[in-house]
C-alpha cells in the first residue's frame, strides 16, 4: 500500500509516465522549464534539457530534491533505468551498455536535442559511457560518485581475478541471493543500509526508505536482483573509467562527497581523473557520502546551475 509519505514524493518529481522500450514498461518523469519563454519542442532554446540517472537501488524518486530546483532553467527528465524504481523488473542482460541503449532510445523518442546527463553511482558510469558512445547527444557531463568497474582489477594481480570471480560467482548463486534479497528489501534493513551510504543519519527520512522499499516488492523483482547482483560485482559491468576519460570533449563536472564510504574518495583518488581529461572540474563537498544530490540537494543543485552557467559563458 501507498503510504502518505510516498504521496508527497510523488508530488515533487513531476509529470510521471510510462514508455514501452524493446516490450518492457518503462517510468519516466520531467518537468518543463519554468522560466521557458522560448521554445522548440518544449525545451529552453538557451538552456538545455537535463536528464538525471539514479544510482543502484534507487529510482526517479531519489532526485526529488533536485527536479523542481534545476527546472528553474532547464526542462527535466528522469528515467528509471530497467530493472529498477518502478520499470520492469525484466530478466535481461544487465550492464552498462545496456543501459546506455534505453537512455539513447530514450532520447531519441522524447528529447532529440543535446542534453546535460546527471547521474549518481551507476548512473554516472552510464552517463559517462553514453557521452563517450553517443557524443552528440550530450552537451555537458556530470557524474557524482563515479564507480570504476576495473579498480577491482587494478588493485589484484592478474592471477587472482579468476579465483576471486569464481568465489563472487559462488556467493551470487540464485538460491542464496533469493534467501538474502528476502531479508535486504525489509524497510528495517533497507534503513540500516543506507545509513552506509550517508554521512548524515538525520537524511534517512521515512519517506527515502519508502523510496527504496517499494520497488523490490514488484513482480519479478528477484530475479532482476540475483541478475544484478551478479553483474555489479564484475569487471563486466563496463569498460574502465580511465580508458574512457580522456578520449572524451564534452566539459565534465565531476561531484564527490568527503565521507563516500561506498566509493571512497581515498580508494578511488577522484583527483586522478582531472589529470586524465582537462575538461573535467572535481568538486567534493564536506559532510556528503554517496548521494550527496539527496543528502546537501542545495549545494548540488547550486554546483551544477553554476557549473552550467559557467560552460555557456565560455563556449558562447
Amino acid at each position: 500500500m501507498v503510504g502518505n509519505t510516498t504521496s508527497n514524493w510523488q508530488k515533487k518529481i513531476g509529470s510521471q509516465r510510462d514508455w514501452v522500450w524493446r516490450g518492457w514498461q518503462i517510468r519516466y518523469t520531467y518537468v518543463r522549464c519554468q522560466n521557458n519563454h522560448e521554445t522548440l519542442e518544449g525545451h529552453n532554446l538557451e538552456n538545455p534539457p537535463i536528464l538525471l540517472l539514479h544510482g543502484f537501488g534507487a529510482s526517479i524518486g531519489h532526485w526529488q530534491h533536485n527536479i523542481n530546483a534545476l527546472s528553474q532553467k532547464h526542462t527535466v527528465y528522469a528515467l528509471d533505468l530497467v530493472g529498477f524504481g518502478a520499470s520492469e523488473k525484466a530478466i535481461a542482460n544487465y550492464d552498462v551498455s545496456f543501459w546506455v541503449e534505453q537512455v539513447y532510445e530514450f532520447w531519441q523518442t522524447f528529447i532529440q536535442v543535446p542534453v546535460i546527463l546527471v547521474g549518481n553511482s551507476i548512473g554516472s558510469l552510464v552517463s559517462l559511457v553514453a557521452t563517450a558512445t553517443y557524443p552528440d547527444i550530450v552537451a555537458l557531463l556530470i557524474m557524482i560518485s563515479l564507480p570504476d568497474p576495473a579498480a577491482q582489477a587494478e588493485v589484484m594481480p592478474a592471477w587472482l581475478l579468476p579465483t576471486v570471480e569464481f568465489i563472487q560467482n559462488i556467493v551470487a548463486s540464485p538460491v542464496l541471493l533469493r534467501a538474502v534479497f528476502s531479508v535486504v528489501r525489509r524497510p528495517s534493513v533497507i534503513r540500516r543500509w543506507v545509513k552506509i551510504a550517508y554521512s548524515n543519519p538525520d537524511r534517512i527520512t521515512e519517506e527515502l526508505v519508502d523510496i527504496l522499499a517499494e520497488p523490490p516488492n514488484d513482480r519479478g523483482a528477484t530475479r532482476a536482483f540475483c541478475i544484478l547482483f551478479k553483474i555489479m560485482g564484475s569487471t563486466k559491468l563496463g569498460p574502465s573509467v580511465k580508458a574512457l576519460l580522456p578520449t572524451l570533449e564534452t566539459p565534465i563536472l565531476l561531484i564527490w562527497g568527503k565521507q563516500d564510504l561506498l566509493v571512497p574518495a581515498k580508494f578511488a583518488n577522484p583527483s586522478q581523473f582531472v589529470q586524465l581529461n582537462p575538461r573535467l572540474k572535481l568538486e567534493e563537498i564536506d559532510n556528503a557520502g554517496h548521494c550527496p544530490h539527496d543528502e546537501c540537494p542545495e549545494i548540488v543543485n547550486d554546483l551544477i546551475l553554476n557549473w552550467i552557467a559557467q560552460q555557456k559563458q565560455q563556449y558562447t
